[in-house]
């Protein structure tokens, strides 16, 4: 029979395995010391760049700035902590099941990033091609989402239609039934589309951008912009003042009140995209379910819990608090799609401040002050352009030149009139 023998820090018994009993009970408390998977350090006085905001698409910027264009004399400043923003506040949905031929070819280059950008990155970033599926309602919805099927399957996008019979295989627990209250009739779906964990992406991008030299300071609220001849020359922060010739704008929700630093207006608004998650149960359903006549979309995590999320709250906010009235109408939506989860208890809610454009299109590109490069108006499409949003940043702010697949979606078509309407980028593309 084995004794116990004191450990070697003298703090207790030891394990047979050469484990303290207390250390044990450290690790499982929580009190173990992981290291950082970035380096944090205060900002240095000059950069060749800096990039506003510490989400994903700041962090991917940052990236594809050092991987593809050798720029590493670069900042990424985050008022708050690493992926704590609008990465931290999504429902984690990836897809390229677009109408437009602009916004498909976008959404697909991202898509496409996605399916190699755990080895690319050498982080598991959690990206599960499960399925997405655009349920249709009537007639009428039906021959939307087929006109949009048609236009994937001429751009080079997987698209197919479900027949009702296919559908209850695929989702057996969708009601159905001919006396559901919104009778499904069948759907299309995109099966190379999915889910990403969002923080996994965020210390991803970050941990990668660090191992190439970027300099990541959390914590450090941008305050102004300075110019020379029209141009920028520097900023204010919360940690002092960084001389810098090139600002990359990747700050969501909050994208115009940079732009009114800068001294212009962007034809955006802020508002809140609600969402929470259900407590964890037994998985039942392994793809992503939406529905544009009810305006909801419902996943499950590989903890068990579901993710609902759905309409816009109608007041432009910067709050991220959401409003009970919007909730309480997502979730009986959801219910009315999945009578079984009507039960169930929430256990975290949450909003997202995030940009939404007049046309409901990105803009990605050069703005009208030299040096400031915008990275907003993403509405419904934030996180899933993340891997794209980056790489068009990145070369922009490189080459002061848009890369092909953004030009589109420049500042200037508000002006030129050439807007690109792309209806069918969320649950309720019109409600701003």
């Amino acid at each position: 029979m084995q004794t116990s023998e004191k450990s070697v820090d003298g703090d207790g018994p030891s394990h047979p395995r050469g484990y303290s009993v207390l250390s044990l009970l450290a690790a499982a408390a929580g009190r173990h010391s992981w290291p950082r998977a970035w380096r944090s350090r205060p900002p240095r006085g000059a950069y060749d760049a800096v990039i506003v905001g510490g989400g994903g698409h700041g962090l991917a910027t940052a990236y594809y700035l050092a991987r593809n264009h050798d720029m590493s004399r670069v900042a990424v400043i985050e008022k708050g902590w690493i992926g704590g923003g609008n990465t931290g506040r999504n429902t984690t949905i990836v897809r390229s099941n677009y109408l437009l031929k602009e916004t498909a070819t976008f959404f697909e280059f991202s898509l496409k990033l996605w399916e190699g950008l755990s080895r690319e990155l050498n982080y598991n970033v959690m990206f599960s091609p499960r399925g997405v599926v655009n349920l249709f309602h009537s007639p009428q919805e039906r021959e939307a989402l087929l006109r949009r099927q048609n236009a994937m399957i001429l751009n080079g996008i997987d698209a197919d239609v479900l027949s009702l019979d296919q559908l209850r295989r695929l989702v057996p627990a969708l009601d159905t039934s001919g006396g559901a209250r919104f009778p499904v009739a069948g759907a299309v779906i995109q099966r190379r589309a999915g889910t990403a964990r969002h923080d996994a992406v965020a210390w991803a991008y970050a941990r990668g951008a660090s191992n190439l030299g970027i300099d990541i300071i959390e914590n450090c609220e941008m305050l102004a912009i300075e110019t020379q001849a029209g141009a920028v020359s520097a900023i204010e922060t919360t940690l002092g003042r960084i001389e810098t010739t090139k600002i990359g704008v990747a700050a969501s929700g909050h994208s115009g009140q940079i732009a009114a630093m800068a001294g212009f207006r962007l034809p955006i608004e802020t508002h809140l995209l609600q969402a929470c998650v259900t407590e964890p149960i037994k998985p039942f359903l392994d793809c992503v379910v939406s529905s544009g006549t009810l305006f909801v979309y419902v996943s499950q995590t590989a903890k068990g819990e579901l993710v609902i999320g759905g309409r816009l709250d109608g007041c432009n906010s910067f709050s991220q608090r959401g409003d009970l009235a919007v909730l309480e109408e997502n979730l009986s939506n959801a219910v009315t799609l999945f009578p079984r989860i009507s039960r169930l208890r929430i256990m975290r809610q949450w909003a997202g401040a995030v940009d939404m454009s007049m046309d409901g299109s990105p803009i990605l590109g050069p703005s009208p002050v030299p040096g400031l490069y915008l990275d907003a108006g993403w509405c419904y499409g934030g996180f899933k352009a993340t891997p794209a949003a980056g790489w068009a940043l990145a070369h922009v702010i490189a080459n002061d030149e848009p890369h092909p697949i953004a030009a589109p979606f420049a500042l200037s078509r508000f002006a030129e009139g050439r807007q690109i309407s792309e209806r069918a980028a969320g649950p309720r593309p019109n409600a701003h």
